[in-house]
């Protein structure tokens, strides 16, 4: 019999109380009764960090933290659907809002997150007066100025400005024609009206009277909510308008469903997330994401990959240590025996044709492992080259979905499994529209491409700035040391049919590493609202590219 549990009955409610600890009785009670829905009045909920629940997680992409206040822990869950009835769920301090571990079958319906302290500060721009700017800060906006400096204070933090982004009033990103992450001078005056004098001439960037500066760091402490060995997994309206680094992150995690929601501005706010929308990181199975809306983020729509580790040392003929090598993702299991190794060549990123089974995995330290296989180590694989789970690789179907007026790039896919981008409209995203990277060398973010069709989408005045990896509005480009010496190529079989392109004159398409690569049946529509960038050539092929196919842009 399917047991219901009304979240009213164990005193979540809306209003201005903290929920948090009737929060964590609720889903105690639904994990002991094995319910199958919890659910939700309409309405403001509030939860402190301080009633929430800490839990030690090792998070990809995010700065590592000793522990993480979860306000709602959804572990070890069965079949539970929660349906939010349109609730708005609001977080004060430093905390990781929904956590998705060990669970299988969860289902959350109609509800939206944010906090109450925004992590970034927004001003618009007032005055520029001999070679000085005042902004007009928002009202929920968290700042001081001490000692001549300005300074972010949301969430008891007391951070130095590390950047700032810039919007037009109607929401789009100022063009830039360089990254849109602009220095921005400490020094400031408080003036009455809660306007900020900065002794720094907003003209030198290109900048006007009207226009808003979002003010942020680049820490990344909780994503807005975080997927971790959960399977079958589904999103149904799920809104995040802001979070304290990627909205949401899934490891270790299969078959996840994303229908509509998004990242959406709340109410008189610039900025959404600080960091990605959606980000996957070594999962496996079916991702698709369908009907969403991913806005004015401080990173990308979505980002597919895998995580590679850096061969540190062979020990014997089936042993060798191993390295997560970016200092925001570590900790977290790549490999369980008696899954399959691929093992890529550092300096070409060429994957090596011979599989290895994992016998044993001993954790060293959080950075660090020992692997035994249940074979030798292939012929010359050594320190320098790397492994990924051949096992844990998704398929994705991103469709439908709008992509606007974000920092840097739209959507990220490095997965050899089958991809879908169809029916997007990318509405002026600030670096490329979508990215097929892979590397062996900085982020060490892994997964050849070999299945990947973009079909009918819309691409309007993208690549108004540049970012790493962004010379293109899509743009093929992992990261390979010595291409000359390469005899297979990275990517490949990446079919870009019947899109429509409306654009300044910007490079269409680079490529690196690339074969089979076919760009044809697409209408391309100019309108040069925009300065062309890199010599408004359609094409920036770059190097050691294999078979491409390419239509007459004019």
């Amino acid at each position: 019999m399917a047991i219901e549990l009304n979240a009213a009955d164990y005193g979540v409610c809306p209003g201005g109380k903290d929920c948090g600890a009737a929060m964590l009785s609720l889903l105690d009670a639904a994990r002991e009764k094995n319910a199958s829905a919890i659910n939700l009045e309409p309405g403001e909920y509030h939860f402190h960090q301080a009633s929430a629940r800490d839990m030690q997680l090792y998070i990809s992409n995010h700065d590592q933290q000793p522990k993480h206040a979860v306000a709602l822990p959804l572990t070890g869950m069965q079949s539970l659907e929660i349906n939010g009835n349109g609730a708005r769920f609001i977080f004060h301090g430093l905390m990781l809002p929904i956590v998705i571990q060990d669970s299988c079958d969860v289902t959350i319906n109609n509800l939206s997150i944010d906090y109450a302290e925004p992590f970034s500060s927004e001003g618009r721009i007032v005055d520029i007066t001999n070679g000085k700017t005042t902004l007009e800060m928002s009202p929920a906006s968290r700042y001081t100025v001490e000692n001549g400096k300005f300074l972010l204070t949301n969430n008891g933090r007391k951070d130095a400005l590390h950047c700032v982004l810039a919007f037009e009033a109607d929401g789009r990103m100022v063009p830039t024609g360089k990254s849109g992450d602009m220095a921005w001078y400490a020094a400031a005056e408080q003036l009455p009206g809660n306007r900020v004098l900065f002794a720094e001439d907003a003209t030198h960037k290109g900048l006007s009277v009207g226009q808003t500066l979002v003010m942020r760091t680049y820490y990344r402490p909780h994503p807005g909510m975080l997927l971790y060995r959960a399977k079958r997994t589904t999103l149904n309206n799920v809104v995040f308008h802001d979070s304290q680094g990627m909205a949401l992150i899934a490891q270790r995690s299969e078959d996840i469903t994303i229908r509509g929601g998004g990242c959406i501005r709340a109410r008189g706010r610039m900025h959404t997330t600080a960091a990605d929308a959606t980000h996957f990181s070594n999962c496996r199975g079916y991702i698709s994401v369908q009907g969403a809306t991913y806005e004015a983020m401080m990173d990308d729509a979505i980002n597919v990959h895998a995580t590679c580790l850096g061969i540190q040392k062979v020990e014997s003929p089936r042993t060798f240590i191993a390295r997560y090598m970016h200092g925001q993702a570590y900790g977290f299991e790549v490999m369980e025996p008696g899954e399959q190794l691929q093992f890529i060549h550092g300096p070409t990123l060429e994957l090596n044709p011979q599989l290895r089974q994992v016998a044993s995995v001993e954790v060293i330290d959080p950075r660090h492992v020992r692997v035994t296989l249940t074979e030798d180590v292939p012929t010359g694989i050594g320190a320098g080259d790397a492994i990924e789970n051949a096992d844990w690789h998704p398929s994705v179907d991103f469709s439908g979905n709008t992509i606007r007026h974000n920092r840097a790039r739209g959507a990220l896919f490095t997965t050899p499994r089958p991809v879908r981008v169809i029916g997007n409209h990318f509405d002026h995203t600030h670096g490329s529209a979508i990215l097929l990277a892979g590397d062996a060398q900085g982020w060490y973010e892994s997964g050849a491409c070999q299945d990947v069709l973009i079909q009918g989408n819309v691409f309007r005045h993208g690549l108004t700035g540049l970012y790493q990896f962004t010379d293109a509005l899509i743009a093929i480009c992992p990261e390979v040391r010595q291409p000359e010496k390469q005899v297979q190529k990275y990517h490949r079989n990446v079919r870009i049919t019947g899109n429509h392109f409306i654009t300044h004159r910007v490079p269409l398409l680079s490529a690196i590493s690339a074969e089979d690569v076919d760009f044809s049946g697409n209408k391309i529509e100019y309108h040069d609202i925009y300065p062309a960038q890199s010599g408004g050539r359609p094409w920036l092929l770059k190097q050691a590219c294999g078979e491409m196919k390419l239509q007459t842009t004019e």
